[in-house]
């Protein structure tokens, strides 16, 4: 309230009485400060500051009127209509269907209907499960609600899981590829971000920024680039093949457990705010064998399959990323326990 009121008063004293009336008038800028300025001396506004001339056909130099965003095309549309015996009656639904790269955000109006129907708590792990064959476009899975399992035969763009909620995407490679799916990449840019809870397992590697942002998901992956696990907050990432550089900046929360038998990976991480440690509790080692073996069943995953057939061997090739602010909460959480 106190920018706005500033706001109507500097209006009042230019002669405004509303923020449309102000767009494009750069004769009211007060400019005389600014040019006399040192740093100023020499440049030519004088293009910037002339009032740009209206073209015959133009519409407007503010929002006026309605865009057409395309929803009606939405692939969520259909997703709603084939959901509707599990929003309603919890009834488990399942379906298999072409994705291409132009249905974006799938999940995202299905999810919101979910909450606003079902509430809070969503649905059950599961109950609604489609199957999709193809390239999936930007945001899969964005804001996913626990219940929904979208599963992809394929691969997936940029966001894959941004903010999701508790839903489940899982994606690998056509059956018929003869490429190894552990040396290319399966999923885009910044994977999980900003994510609160749910499970993602992607047999492949995603590109950079995977589960940055992430406070509460549970990941698995065969490889990722640059800058993983940035400003992750909160929940468990598991790499199972190589990082790019600068892993874990700026991870506060959280743990990651890499694959690195050749021991190289500590050179790509980033230490200002995390430590590497040895997995040596017996929670972690069942929290890493659980993940590792939902990968396997989910995606049928060959790196998953050989580390878990001589697991008491392969467990000392991971390393822990543990945050070491996280690690003090845990232990003195652990200490009021225990007291």
């Amino acid at each position: 309230f106190m920018v706005a009121k500033e706001l109507r008063q500097i209006m009042a004293d230019l002669g405004f009485r509303t923020l449309p009336e102000m767009v494009g008038r750069v004769d009211a800028l007060k400019t005389a400060d600014a040019i006399s300025h040192w740093k100023a001396k020499g440049i030519d506004l004088t293009n910037l500051l002339t009032p740009a001339e209206e073209p015959a056909d133009f519409l407007g130099s503010y929002a006026m009127h309605n865009q057409d965003h395309g929803l009606g095309k939405a692939l969520d549309n259909q997703l709603m209509e084939l959901a509707a015996p599990a929003i309603e009656r919890g009834q488990k639904v399942s379906m298999e269907m072409p994705i291409k790269n132009t249905h974006r955000v799938v999940g995202a109006m299905l999810s919101n209907l979910i909450v606003r129907r079902a509430g809070p708590d969503m649905l059950a792990d599961d109950t609604i499960h489609f199957k999709f064959n193809g390239s999936a476009g930007q945001s899969l899975g964005c804001w996913l609600a626990k219940g929904v399992t979208l599963e992809v035969e394929g691969d997936a763009n940029d966001f894959v899981g941004k903010g999701l909620s508790g839903g489940k995407v899982i994606i690998y490679p056509p059956e018929v590829s003869q490429f190894k799916p552990e040396e290319n990449i399966i999923a885009g840019n910044v994977v999980l971000y900003g994510a609160t809870s749910g499970e993602v397992y992607l047999r492949g590697v995603a590109a950079e920024r995977f589960a940055v942002r992430n406070s509460g998901a549970r990941a698995v992956v065969e490889g990722v680039g640059d800058h993983g696990c940035e400003y992750m907050t909160g929940g468990r990432v598991v790499i199972l093949g190589k990082t790019g550089r600068n892993f874990a900046a700026g991870m506060s929360g959280g743990i990651a457990y890499v694959w690195d038998p050749e021991r190289r990976f500590k050179v790509r991480c980033n230490p200002e705010m995390v430590e590497l440690e040895s997995i040596e509790a017996e929670a972690d080692a069942e929290e890493l064998l659980e993940l590792i073996k939902n990968h396997q069943r989910y995606t049928n995953s060959s790196v998953a399959e050989d580390i878990l057939a001589n697991w008491e061997t392969n467990l000392a090739n991971f390393v822990k990323v543990m945050p070491t602010d996280y690690k003090r909460v845990l232990n003195e959480q652990q200490n009021v326990s225990a007291g």
